[in-house]
Order: C-alpha cells, then structure tokens, then sequence
C-alpha cells in the first residue's frame, strides 16, 4: 500500500515563521511517522523568505491555491487502456475479468483515443448483419485467429482483410462457384472439392472447421494462388457465429465528444456532469492528459479528503481555501484561538510563545530528533523575524534561549543574520503596491468586525517613509474590493521600536482614536510609539475597541 500524503501549511500570504515551519515540522514528522509529510505554501514568498531559503539552500515548497478534494484523491479504478485493434472478443474478456461495463482505447502514447461499452459490444450481435462487415472494419488475421482459437496454415498474421464478403460452403462445388467471388473468406469443412473450388475462385481465405487437416496438394495450391488457409477446432455453426467477434473495437467505439475528467478536476465539479450524463464510468486522466483509469459516481462517493496539518495560524480567514473539505490532524500555533472549527477532535498545541519554530524545536528535543544545520537556519531565521530580533513583546527568554541554540548550530552570527535578513527583506523597489501590501497580510474577525491588516519591517526609516503614500492610495483602491469593515497596514521601523499604523474604512479613525487612546485620529496614519507587534499590541487593542 503507497503512503498517503500530508500536507503540512502555513497561512495565506506566508511569512518566514509560516514557510520555515511549514518545512522544518515537515522535515521532523518524517523522522517520526512512516507517513509522507509534505511542506506546502498558501502564497507566493516575500523578499526576506526567499533570502533565508537561499541561505541555508532549501527549496521553496510547492504553491496550493486550495485543498479541495480532487479525482486523485479518490479511489478510481487505475487502469491500462487497450489497443483499438483487439477483438470485441477480446474487449469482452476484459470487461468481465475486471467486472467494468467501459473499456478505454489509447494509443501508443497513452492518449484516449475511444470508448467502448458492454451496450455497444451487444449493439453489434444485433445490428449487424452485412456479410461483408468484417472486410469493412479492417480486421486483422491475427484477431480472427485468436477468436476462432485456430492456426494459420498458409498466409501471413500481419494481414488484414479489406475486401470481400464471408459465407459458408454448405453447397456442392458446382453451385459454390455461383457465389464465391474474388477475394472472399469462405468457411468450409474437410471436404477436399469444397476446398479446392474456394481455392480456385480466387477466395482470399478458407477457414477449415473441426480441426480437419490440409492435404499437401491444397496446401500447395493455396500458396500458388495466395489463399489464406485457417484451422480452427469450432465447428461451423460456432465459427459462423464467432468471427464477428474478431471485429477490432476501432470499428464500434465512440471517438467524438468523449466526457473526460482530470486527476486534478474537483469533485464538486464532475459531480454535477456526472448527474446529467448518467454514464457508468468516465475516464481519467492524468496532468499530461493521459489515460490512467475508470471513475464512477460510486467511486466518488467514497472520496478521500486530503490529510492537512496548520502550522502558524488557526483563523479561518487565513486558511487555504477548502480547509472545510480536508481532514485536519494537528494545528501548531502561537496565536490567538481563532475561530477554526474541526470536524473531529486535533491535536491543538498552541503556546504563548513568540515564533511557532519555537514550539518546533521543542518537538525535536521531546523527540530526540537531532536538528542538521540547514533546518536550524531555518528555525533560527523564524525566530528571528517573527520575534524582531527579540525586540517585540511577544518574544519570551525561551525564544532568546532556543534562537540561541540553534545559531550554534547553523554557524550564524545572530546580528549580522539578522540585519542582512531584514534589510533582504526591505528591498521593495522593484515590487509593486499591491505585492508589497499582501506579502504579510492576515484578515481577523471578532463577532460582525471584520479587518484586514499587513506589516512591513524594517532598519531603514526613509524606505518605510517613501512607502506611506503609496501604501494609503493603494488601500484606498483597493478598499471595495476585499470583505473587510476597515484596511490596515504597519510600517514598523526595528531599530526605533515603533509603528506607523495606516488605515482606511468607515469609522477607521473613530475605532483607533478609543483604541489607542488619542484624542483624534486623522490623516490616514497615526504614530504608535513602543509597538512593533502586530499579534499583541495591535490586533487585540483594535479588537477590545471593537467590542466595547
């Protein structure tokens, strides 16, 4: 049985905390579980994530725009497709073996090329009745043969039959020459002047019946006259109703406006076509849209949702889209409990610390995993960030404590690291507003409030500054378009310890002048001295406001 996959995932619009945790509990999970632990990211990485990755030479995980359940995550039937040459014959032994009504053909690169049905294999005993069908579909002596379980005598396997009729020779000589034209297959018995007039009227094959042998001298004739001859042990009756089974598929399978689904189509989706078409089964195809198996309605019902661990959040606002769908194991966090819910009990391990890393060593240890020197970069470059190199007050000596041990560990200079990381991270010349405001950005919610806010850090006072106006047009733009009461973003400056709140929305200044204690708020910014933390000083502070 293949190990299933589970996706361990920050928040949308990750920081570092969200990325390096995401890899680094990933990276732990493995050495404890025989699951396959996956890291993933729910948004496109900032400056100063990007730098800390190239660091310490890890790649970036995998983008998920959304967890919502897909056809691979359902237990279809994985299937080879079939030639469009076999026999229906053929096409029924497989249908029956695998207990399927539906049979897909590829070709010889795996692309779907045709279906066939259990109704279309019946359609063709009851529709067809042109003696000449088995000329017109182009059927090959290697699928007549193999239907009728018979030998070839004279001729070639690698021949097909496109001209003439089939008949049976149940007449004398003489009235068979009236009805043997040229190029026809003639079933026949051991009767030596059956065979010999076949072979003489220019038939292109005689299907010898009962097992009766060739005498040499029709055998010979035969080769002169290039006349196929076949030895089958059925009877007349059975070859005459057998050997339009020998018919290739191609001739019957519907090829035009075949429904197909994706492995990475929703299931939300096909549901809603397979409702309407009411087929059985329905092919699969793979991301290079090759054939890989049948689904059903009975299958997705039966669906598996993907398996999901969170790691630095638990607000449902910040979650990949589709968390409701997928089942969620663990939540490792250090903020506020939001308002996530679950279906079935998690494990939840939330501490007051500051920087979910911190929690993740604490794993390791608990574990007794050791820690390699890139995953301890990572985990260090989390605290760092999260923490503001210790200044903000949500950083606790644990942290200090652990950042500590893991510099040790990936050979690292706390404060030059940290001012090359920071100022990496302040590099926004070439972004634009819109990617500089999202690329820490959270929405938060508390009863029927709801708001959206960002933050920028930095050494460097003058960038902070010229960012300011661009950063209030383009809250004002953009305002209408997100489902939030009020927009706020924090130019927080680490070396002076201090914040430049912006914000936009109807009674914005109202809410900050009683938060925040001032006597009026107007401009589109304020001051806020000592604050540098988004989660402790200013997410609470405006939430109490709120409800007050």
């Amino acid at each position: 049985m293949s190990q299933e996959n589970i996706y361990v995932i920050g928040h949308k619009n990750p920081d570092t905390d969200s990325i390096c945790s995401a890899i680094c509990y990933a990276y732990l999970k493995n050495n404890i579980s025989s699951e396959n632990y996956i890291p993933m990211r729910a948004g496109e990485l900032n400056a100063e994530t990007e730098f800390v990755l190239n660091s310490f030479n890890i790649a970036s995980p995998e983008l998920v725009e959304n967890v919502y359940t897909q056809v691979k995550d359902v237990e279809y039937r994985h299937l080879k497709g079939v030639s469009k040459d076999i026999s229906i014959k053929k096409a029924w032994e497989i249908l029956k073996e695998n207990h399927l009504t539906t049979l897909a053909s590829v070709d010889k690169r795996g692309n779907l090329i045709g279906i066939i049905t259990v109704r279309d294999i019946a359609m063709t005993y009851m529709e067809v009745y042109d003696n000449t069908i088995i000329s017109t579909a182009k059927t090959s002596y290697a699928n007549i043969i193999e239907t009728l379980s018979a030998t070839l005598v004279v001729g070639d396997l690698k021949d097909t039959v496109r001209t003439g009729k089939v008949l049976i020779a149940a007449a004398n000589p003489d009235m068979m020459e009236n009805y043997i034209e040229t190029n026809d297959i003639v079933i026949l018995g051991n009767r030596y002047e059956s065979q010999l007039c076949a072979i003489e009227m220019d038939a292109q094959c005689i299907i010898i019946c009962d097992g009766a042998p060739a005498s040499k001298t029709i055998t010979k004739l035969a080769e002169e006259r290039g006349c196929s001859i076949i030895s089958t042990p059925y009877d007349t009756y059975t070859v005459a109703r057998l050997i339009n089974q020998s018919i290739p598929i191609d001739h019957f399978m519907k090829k035009n406006n075949l429904i197909s689904f994706s492995t990475e189509d929703y299931i939300t989706d096909i549901r809603d076509v397979m409702a309407s078409k009411r087929h059985q089964y329905y092919p699969v195809l793979d991301e290079n849209e090759k054939f890989v198996g049948l689904i059903s309605q009975r299958n997705y019902l039966n669906a598996h949702p993907k398996k999901v661990i969170l790691v630095d959040h638990n607000e449902h606002a910040q979650t990949v889209d589709g968390i409701d769908e997928v089942t969620l194991l663990e939540i490792i966090d250090h903020h506020r409990i939001g308002g996530l819910q679950t279906m079935n009990p998690v494990y939840f391990r939330n501490q007051p610390l500051g920087c979910t890393a911190t929690i993740i060593y604490q794993m390791f240890m608990e574990n007794g995993v050791d820690i390699p020197k890139d995953i301890a970069g990572l985990l260090c470059s989390a605290i760092i960030s999260d923490t503001l190199m210790f200044r903000s007050p949500t950083c606790t000596e644990i942290d200090k404590t652990v950042c500590q041990t893991l510099a040790e560990i990936a050979h690292i200079n706390i404060e030059e690291y940290a001012s090359a990381l920071f100022n990496a991270g302040s590099k926004l010349k070439d972004k634009s507003d819109e990617e500089i405001f999202h690329q820490d950005y959270k929405i938060f919610s508390s009863d029927n409030f709801t708001f959206g806010i960002g933050q920028i850090t930095s050494f460097n006072e003058e960038i902070l500054e010229s960012l300011k106006p661009r950063l209030l047009a383009y809250m004002k733009h953009v305002y209408p378009e997100k489902d939030v009461d009020m927009l706020f973003f924090m130019l927080t400056n680490i070396f002076t310890e201090d914040t430049e709140l912006l914000y936009y929305g109807k009674d914005a200044e109202q809410l900050l002048a009683k938060a925040f204690k001032k006597d009026a708020v107007t401009g589109g910014s304020i001051t806020l001295p000592d604050v540098v933390s988004r989660k402790k000083q200013v997410i609470p502070t405006i939430m109490i406001a709120a409800n007050e």
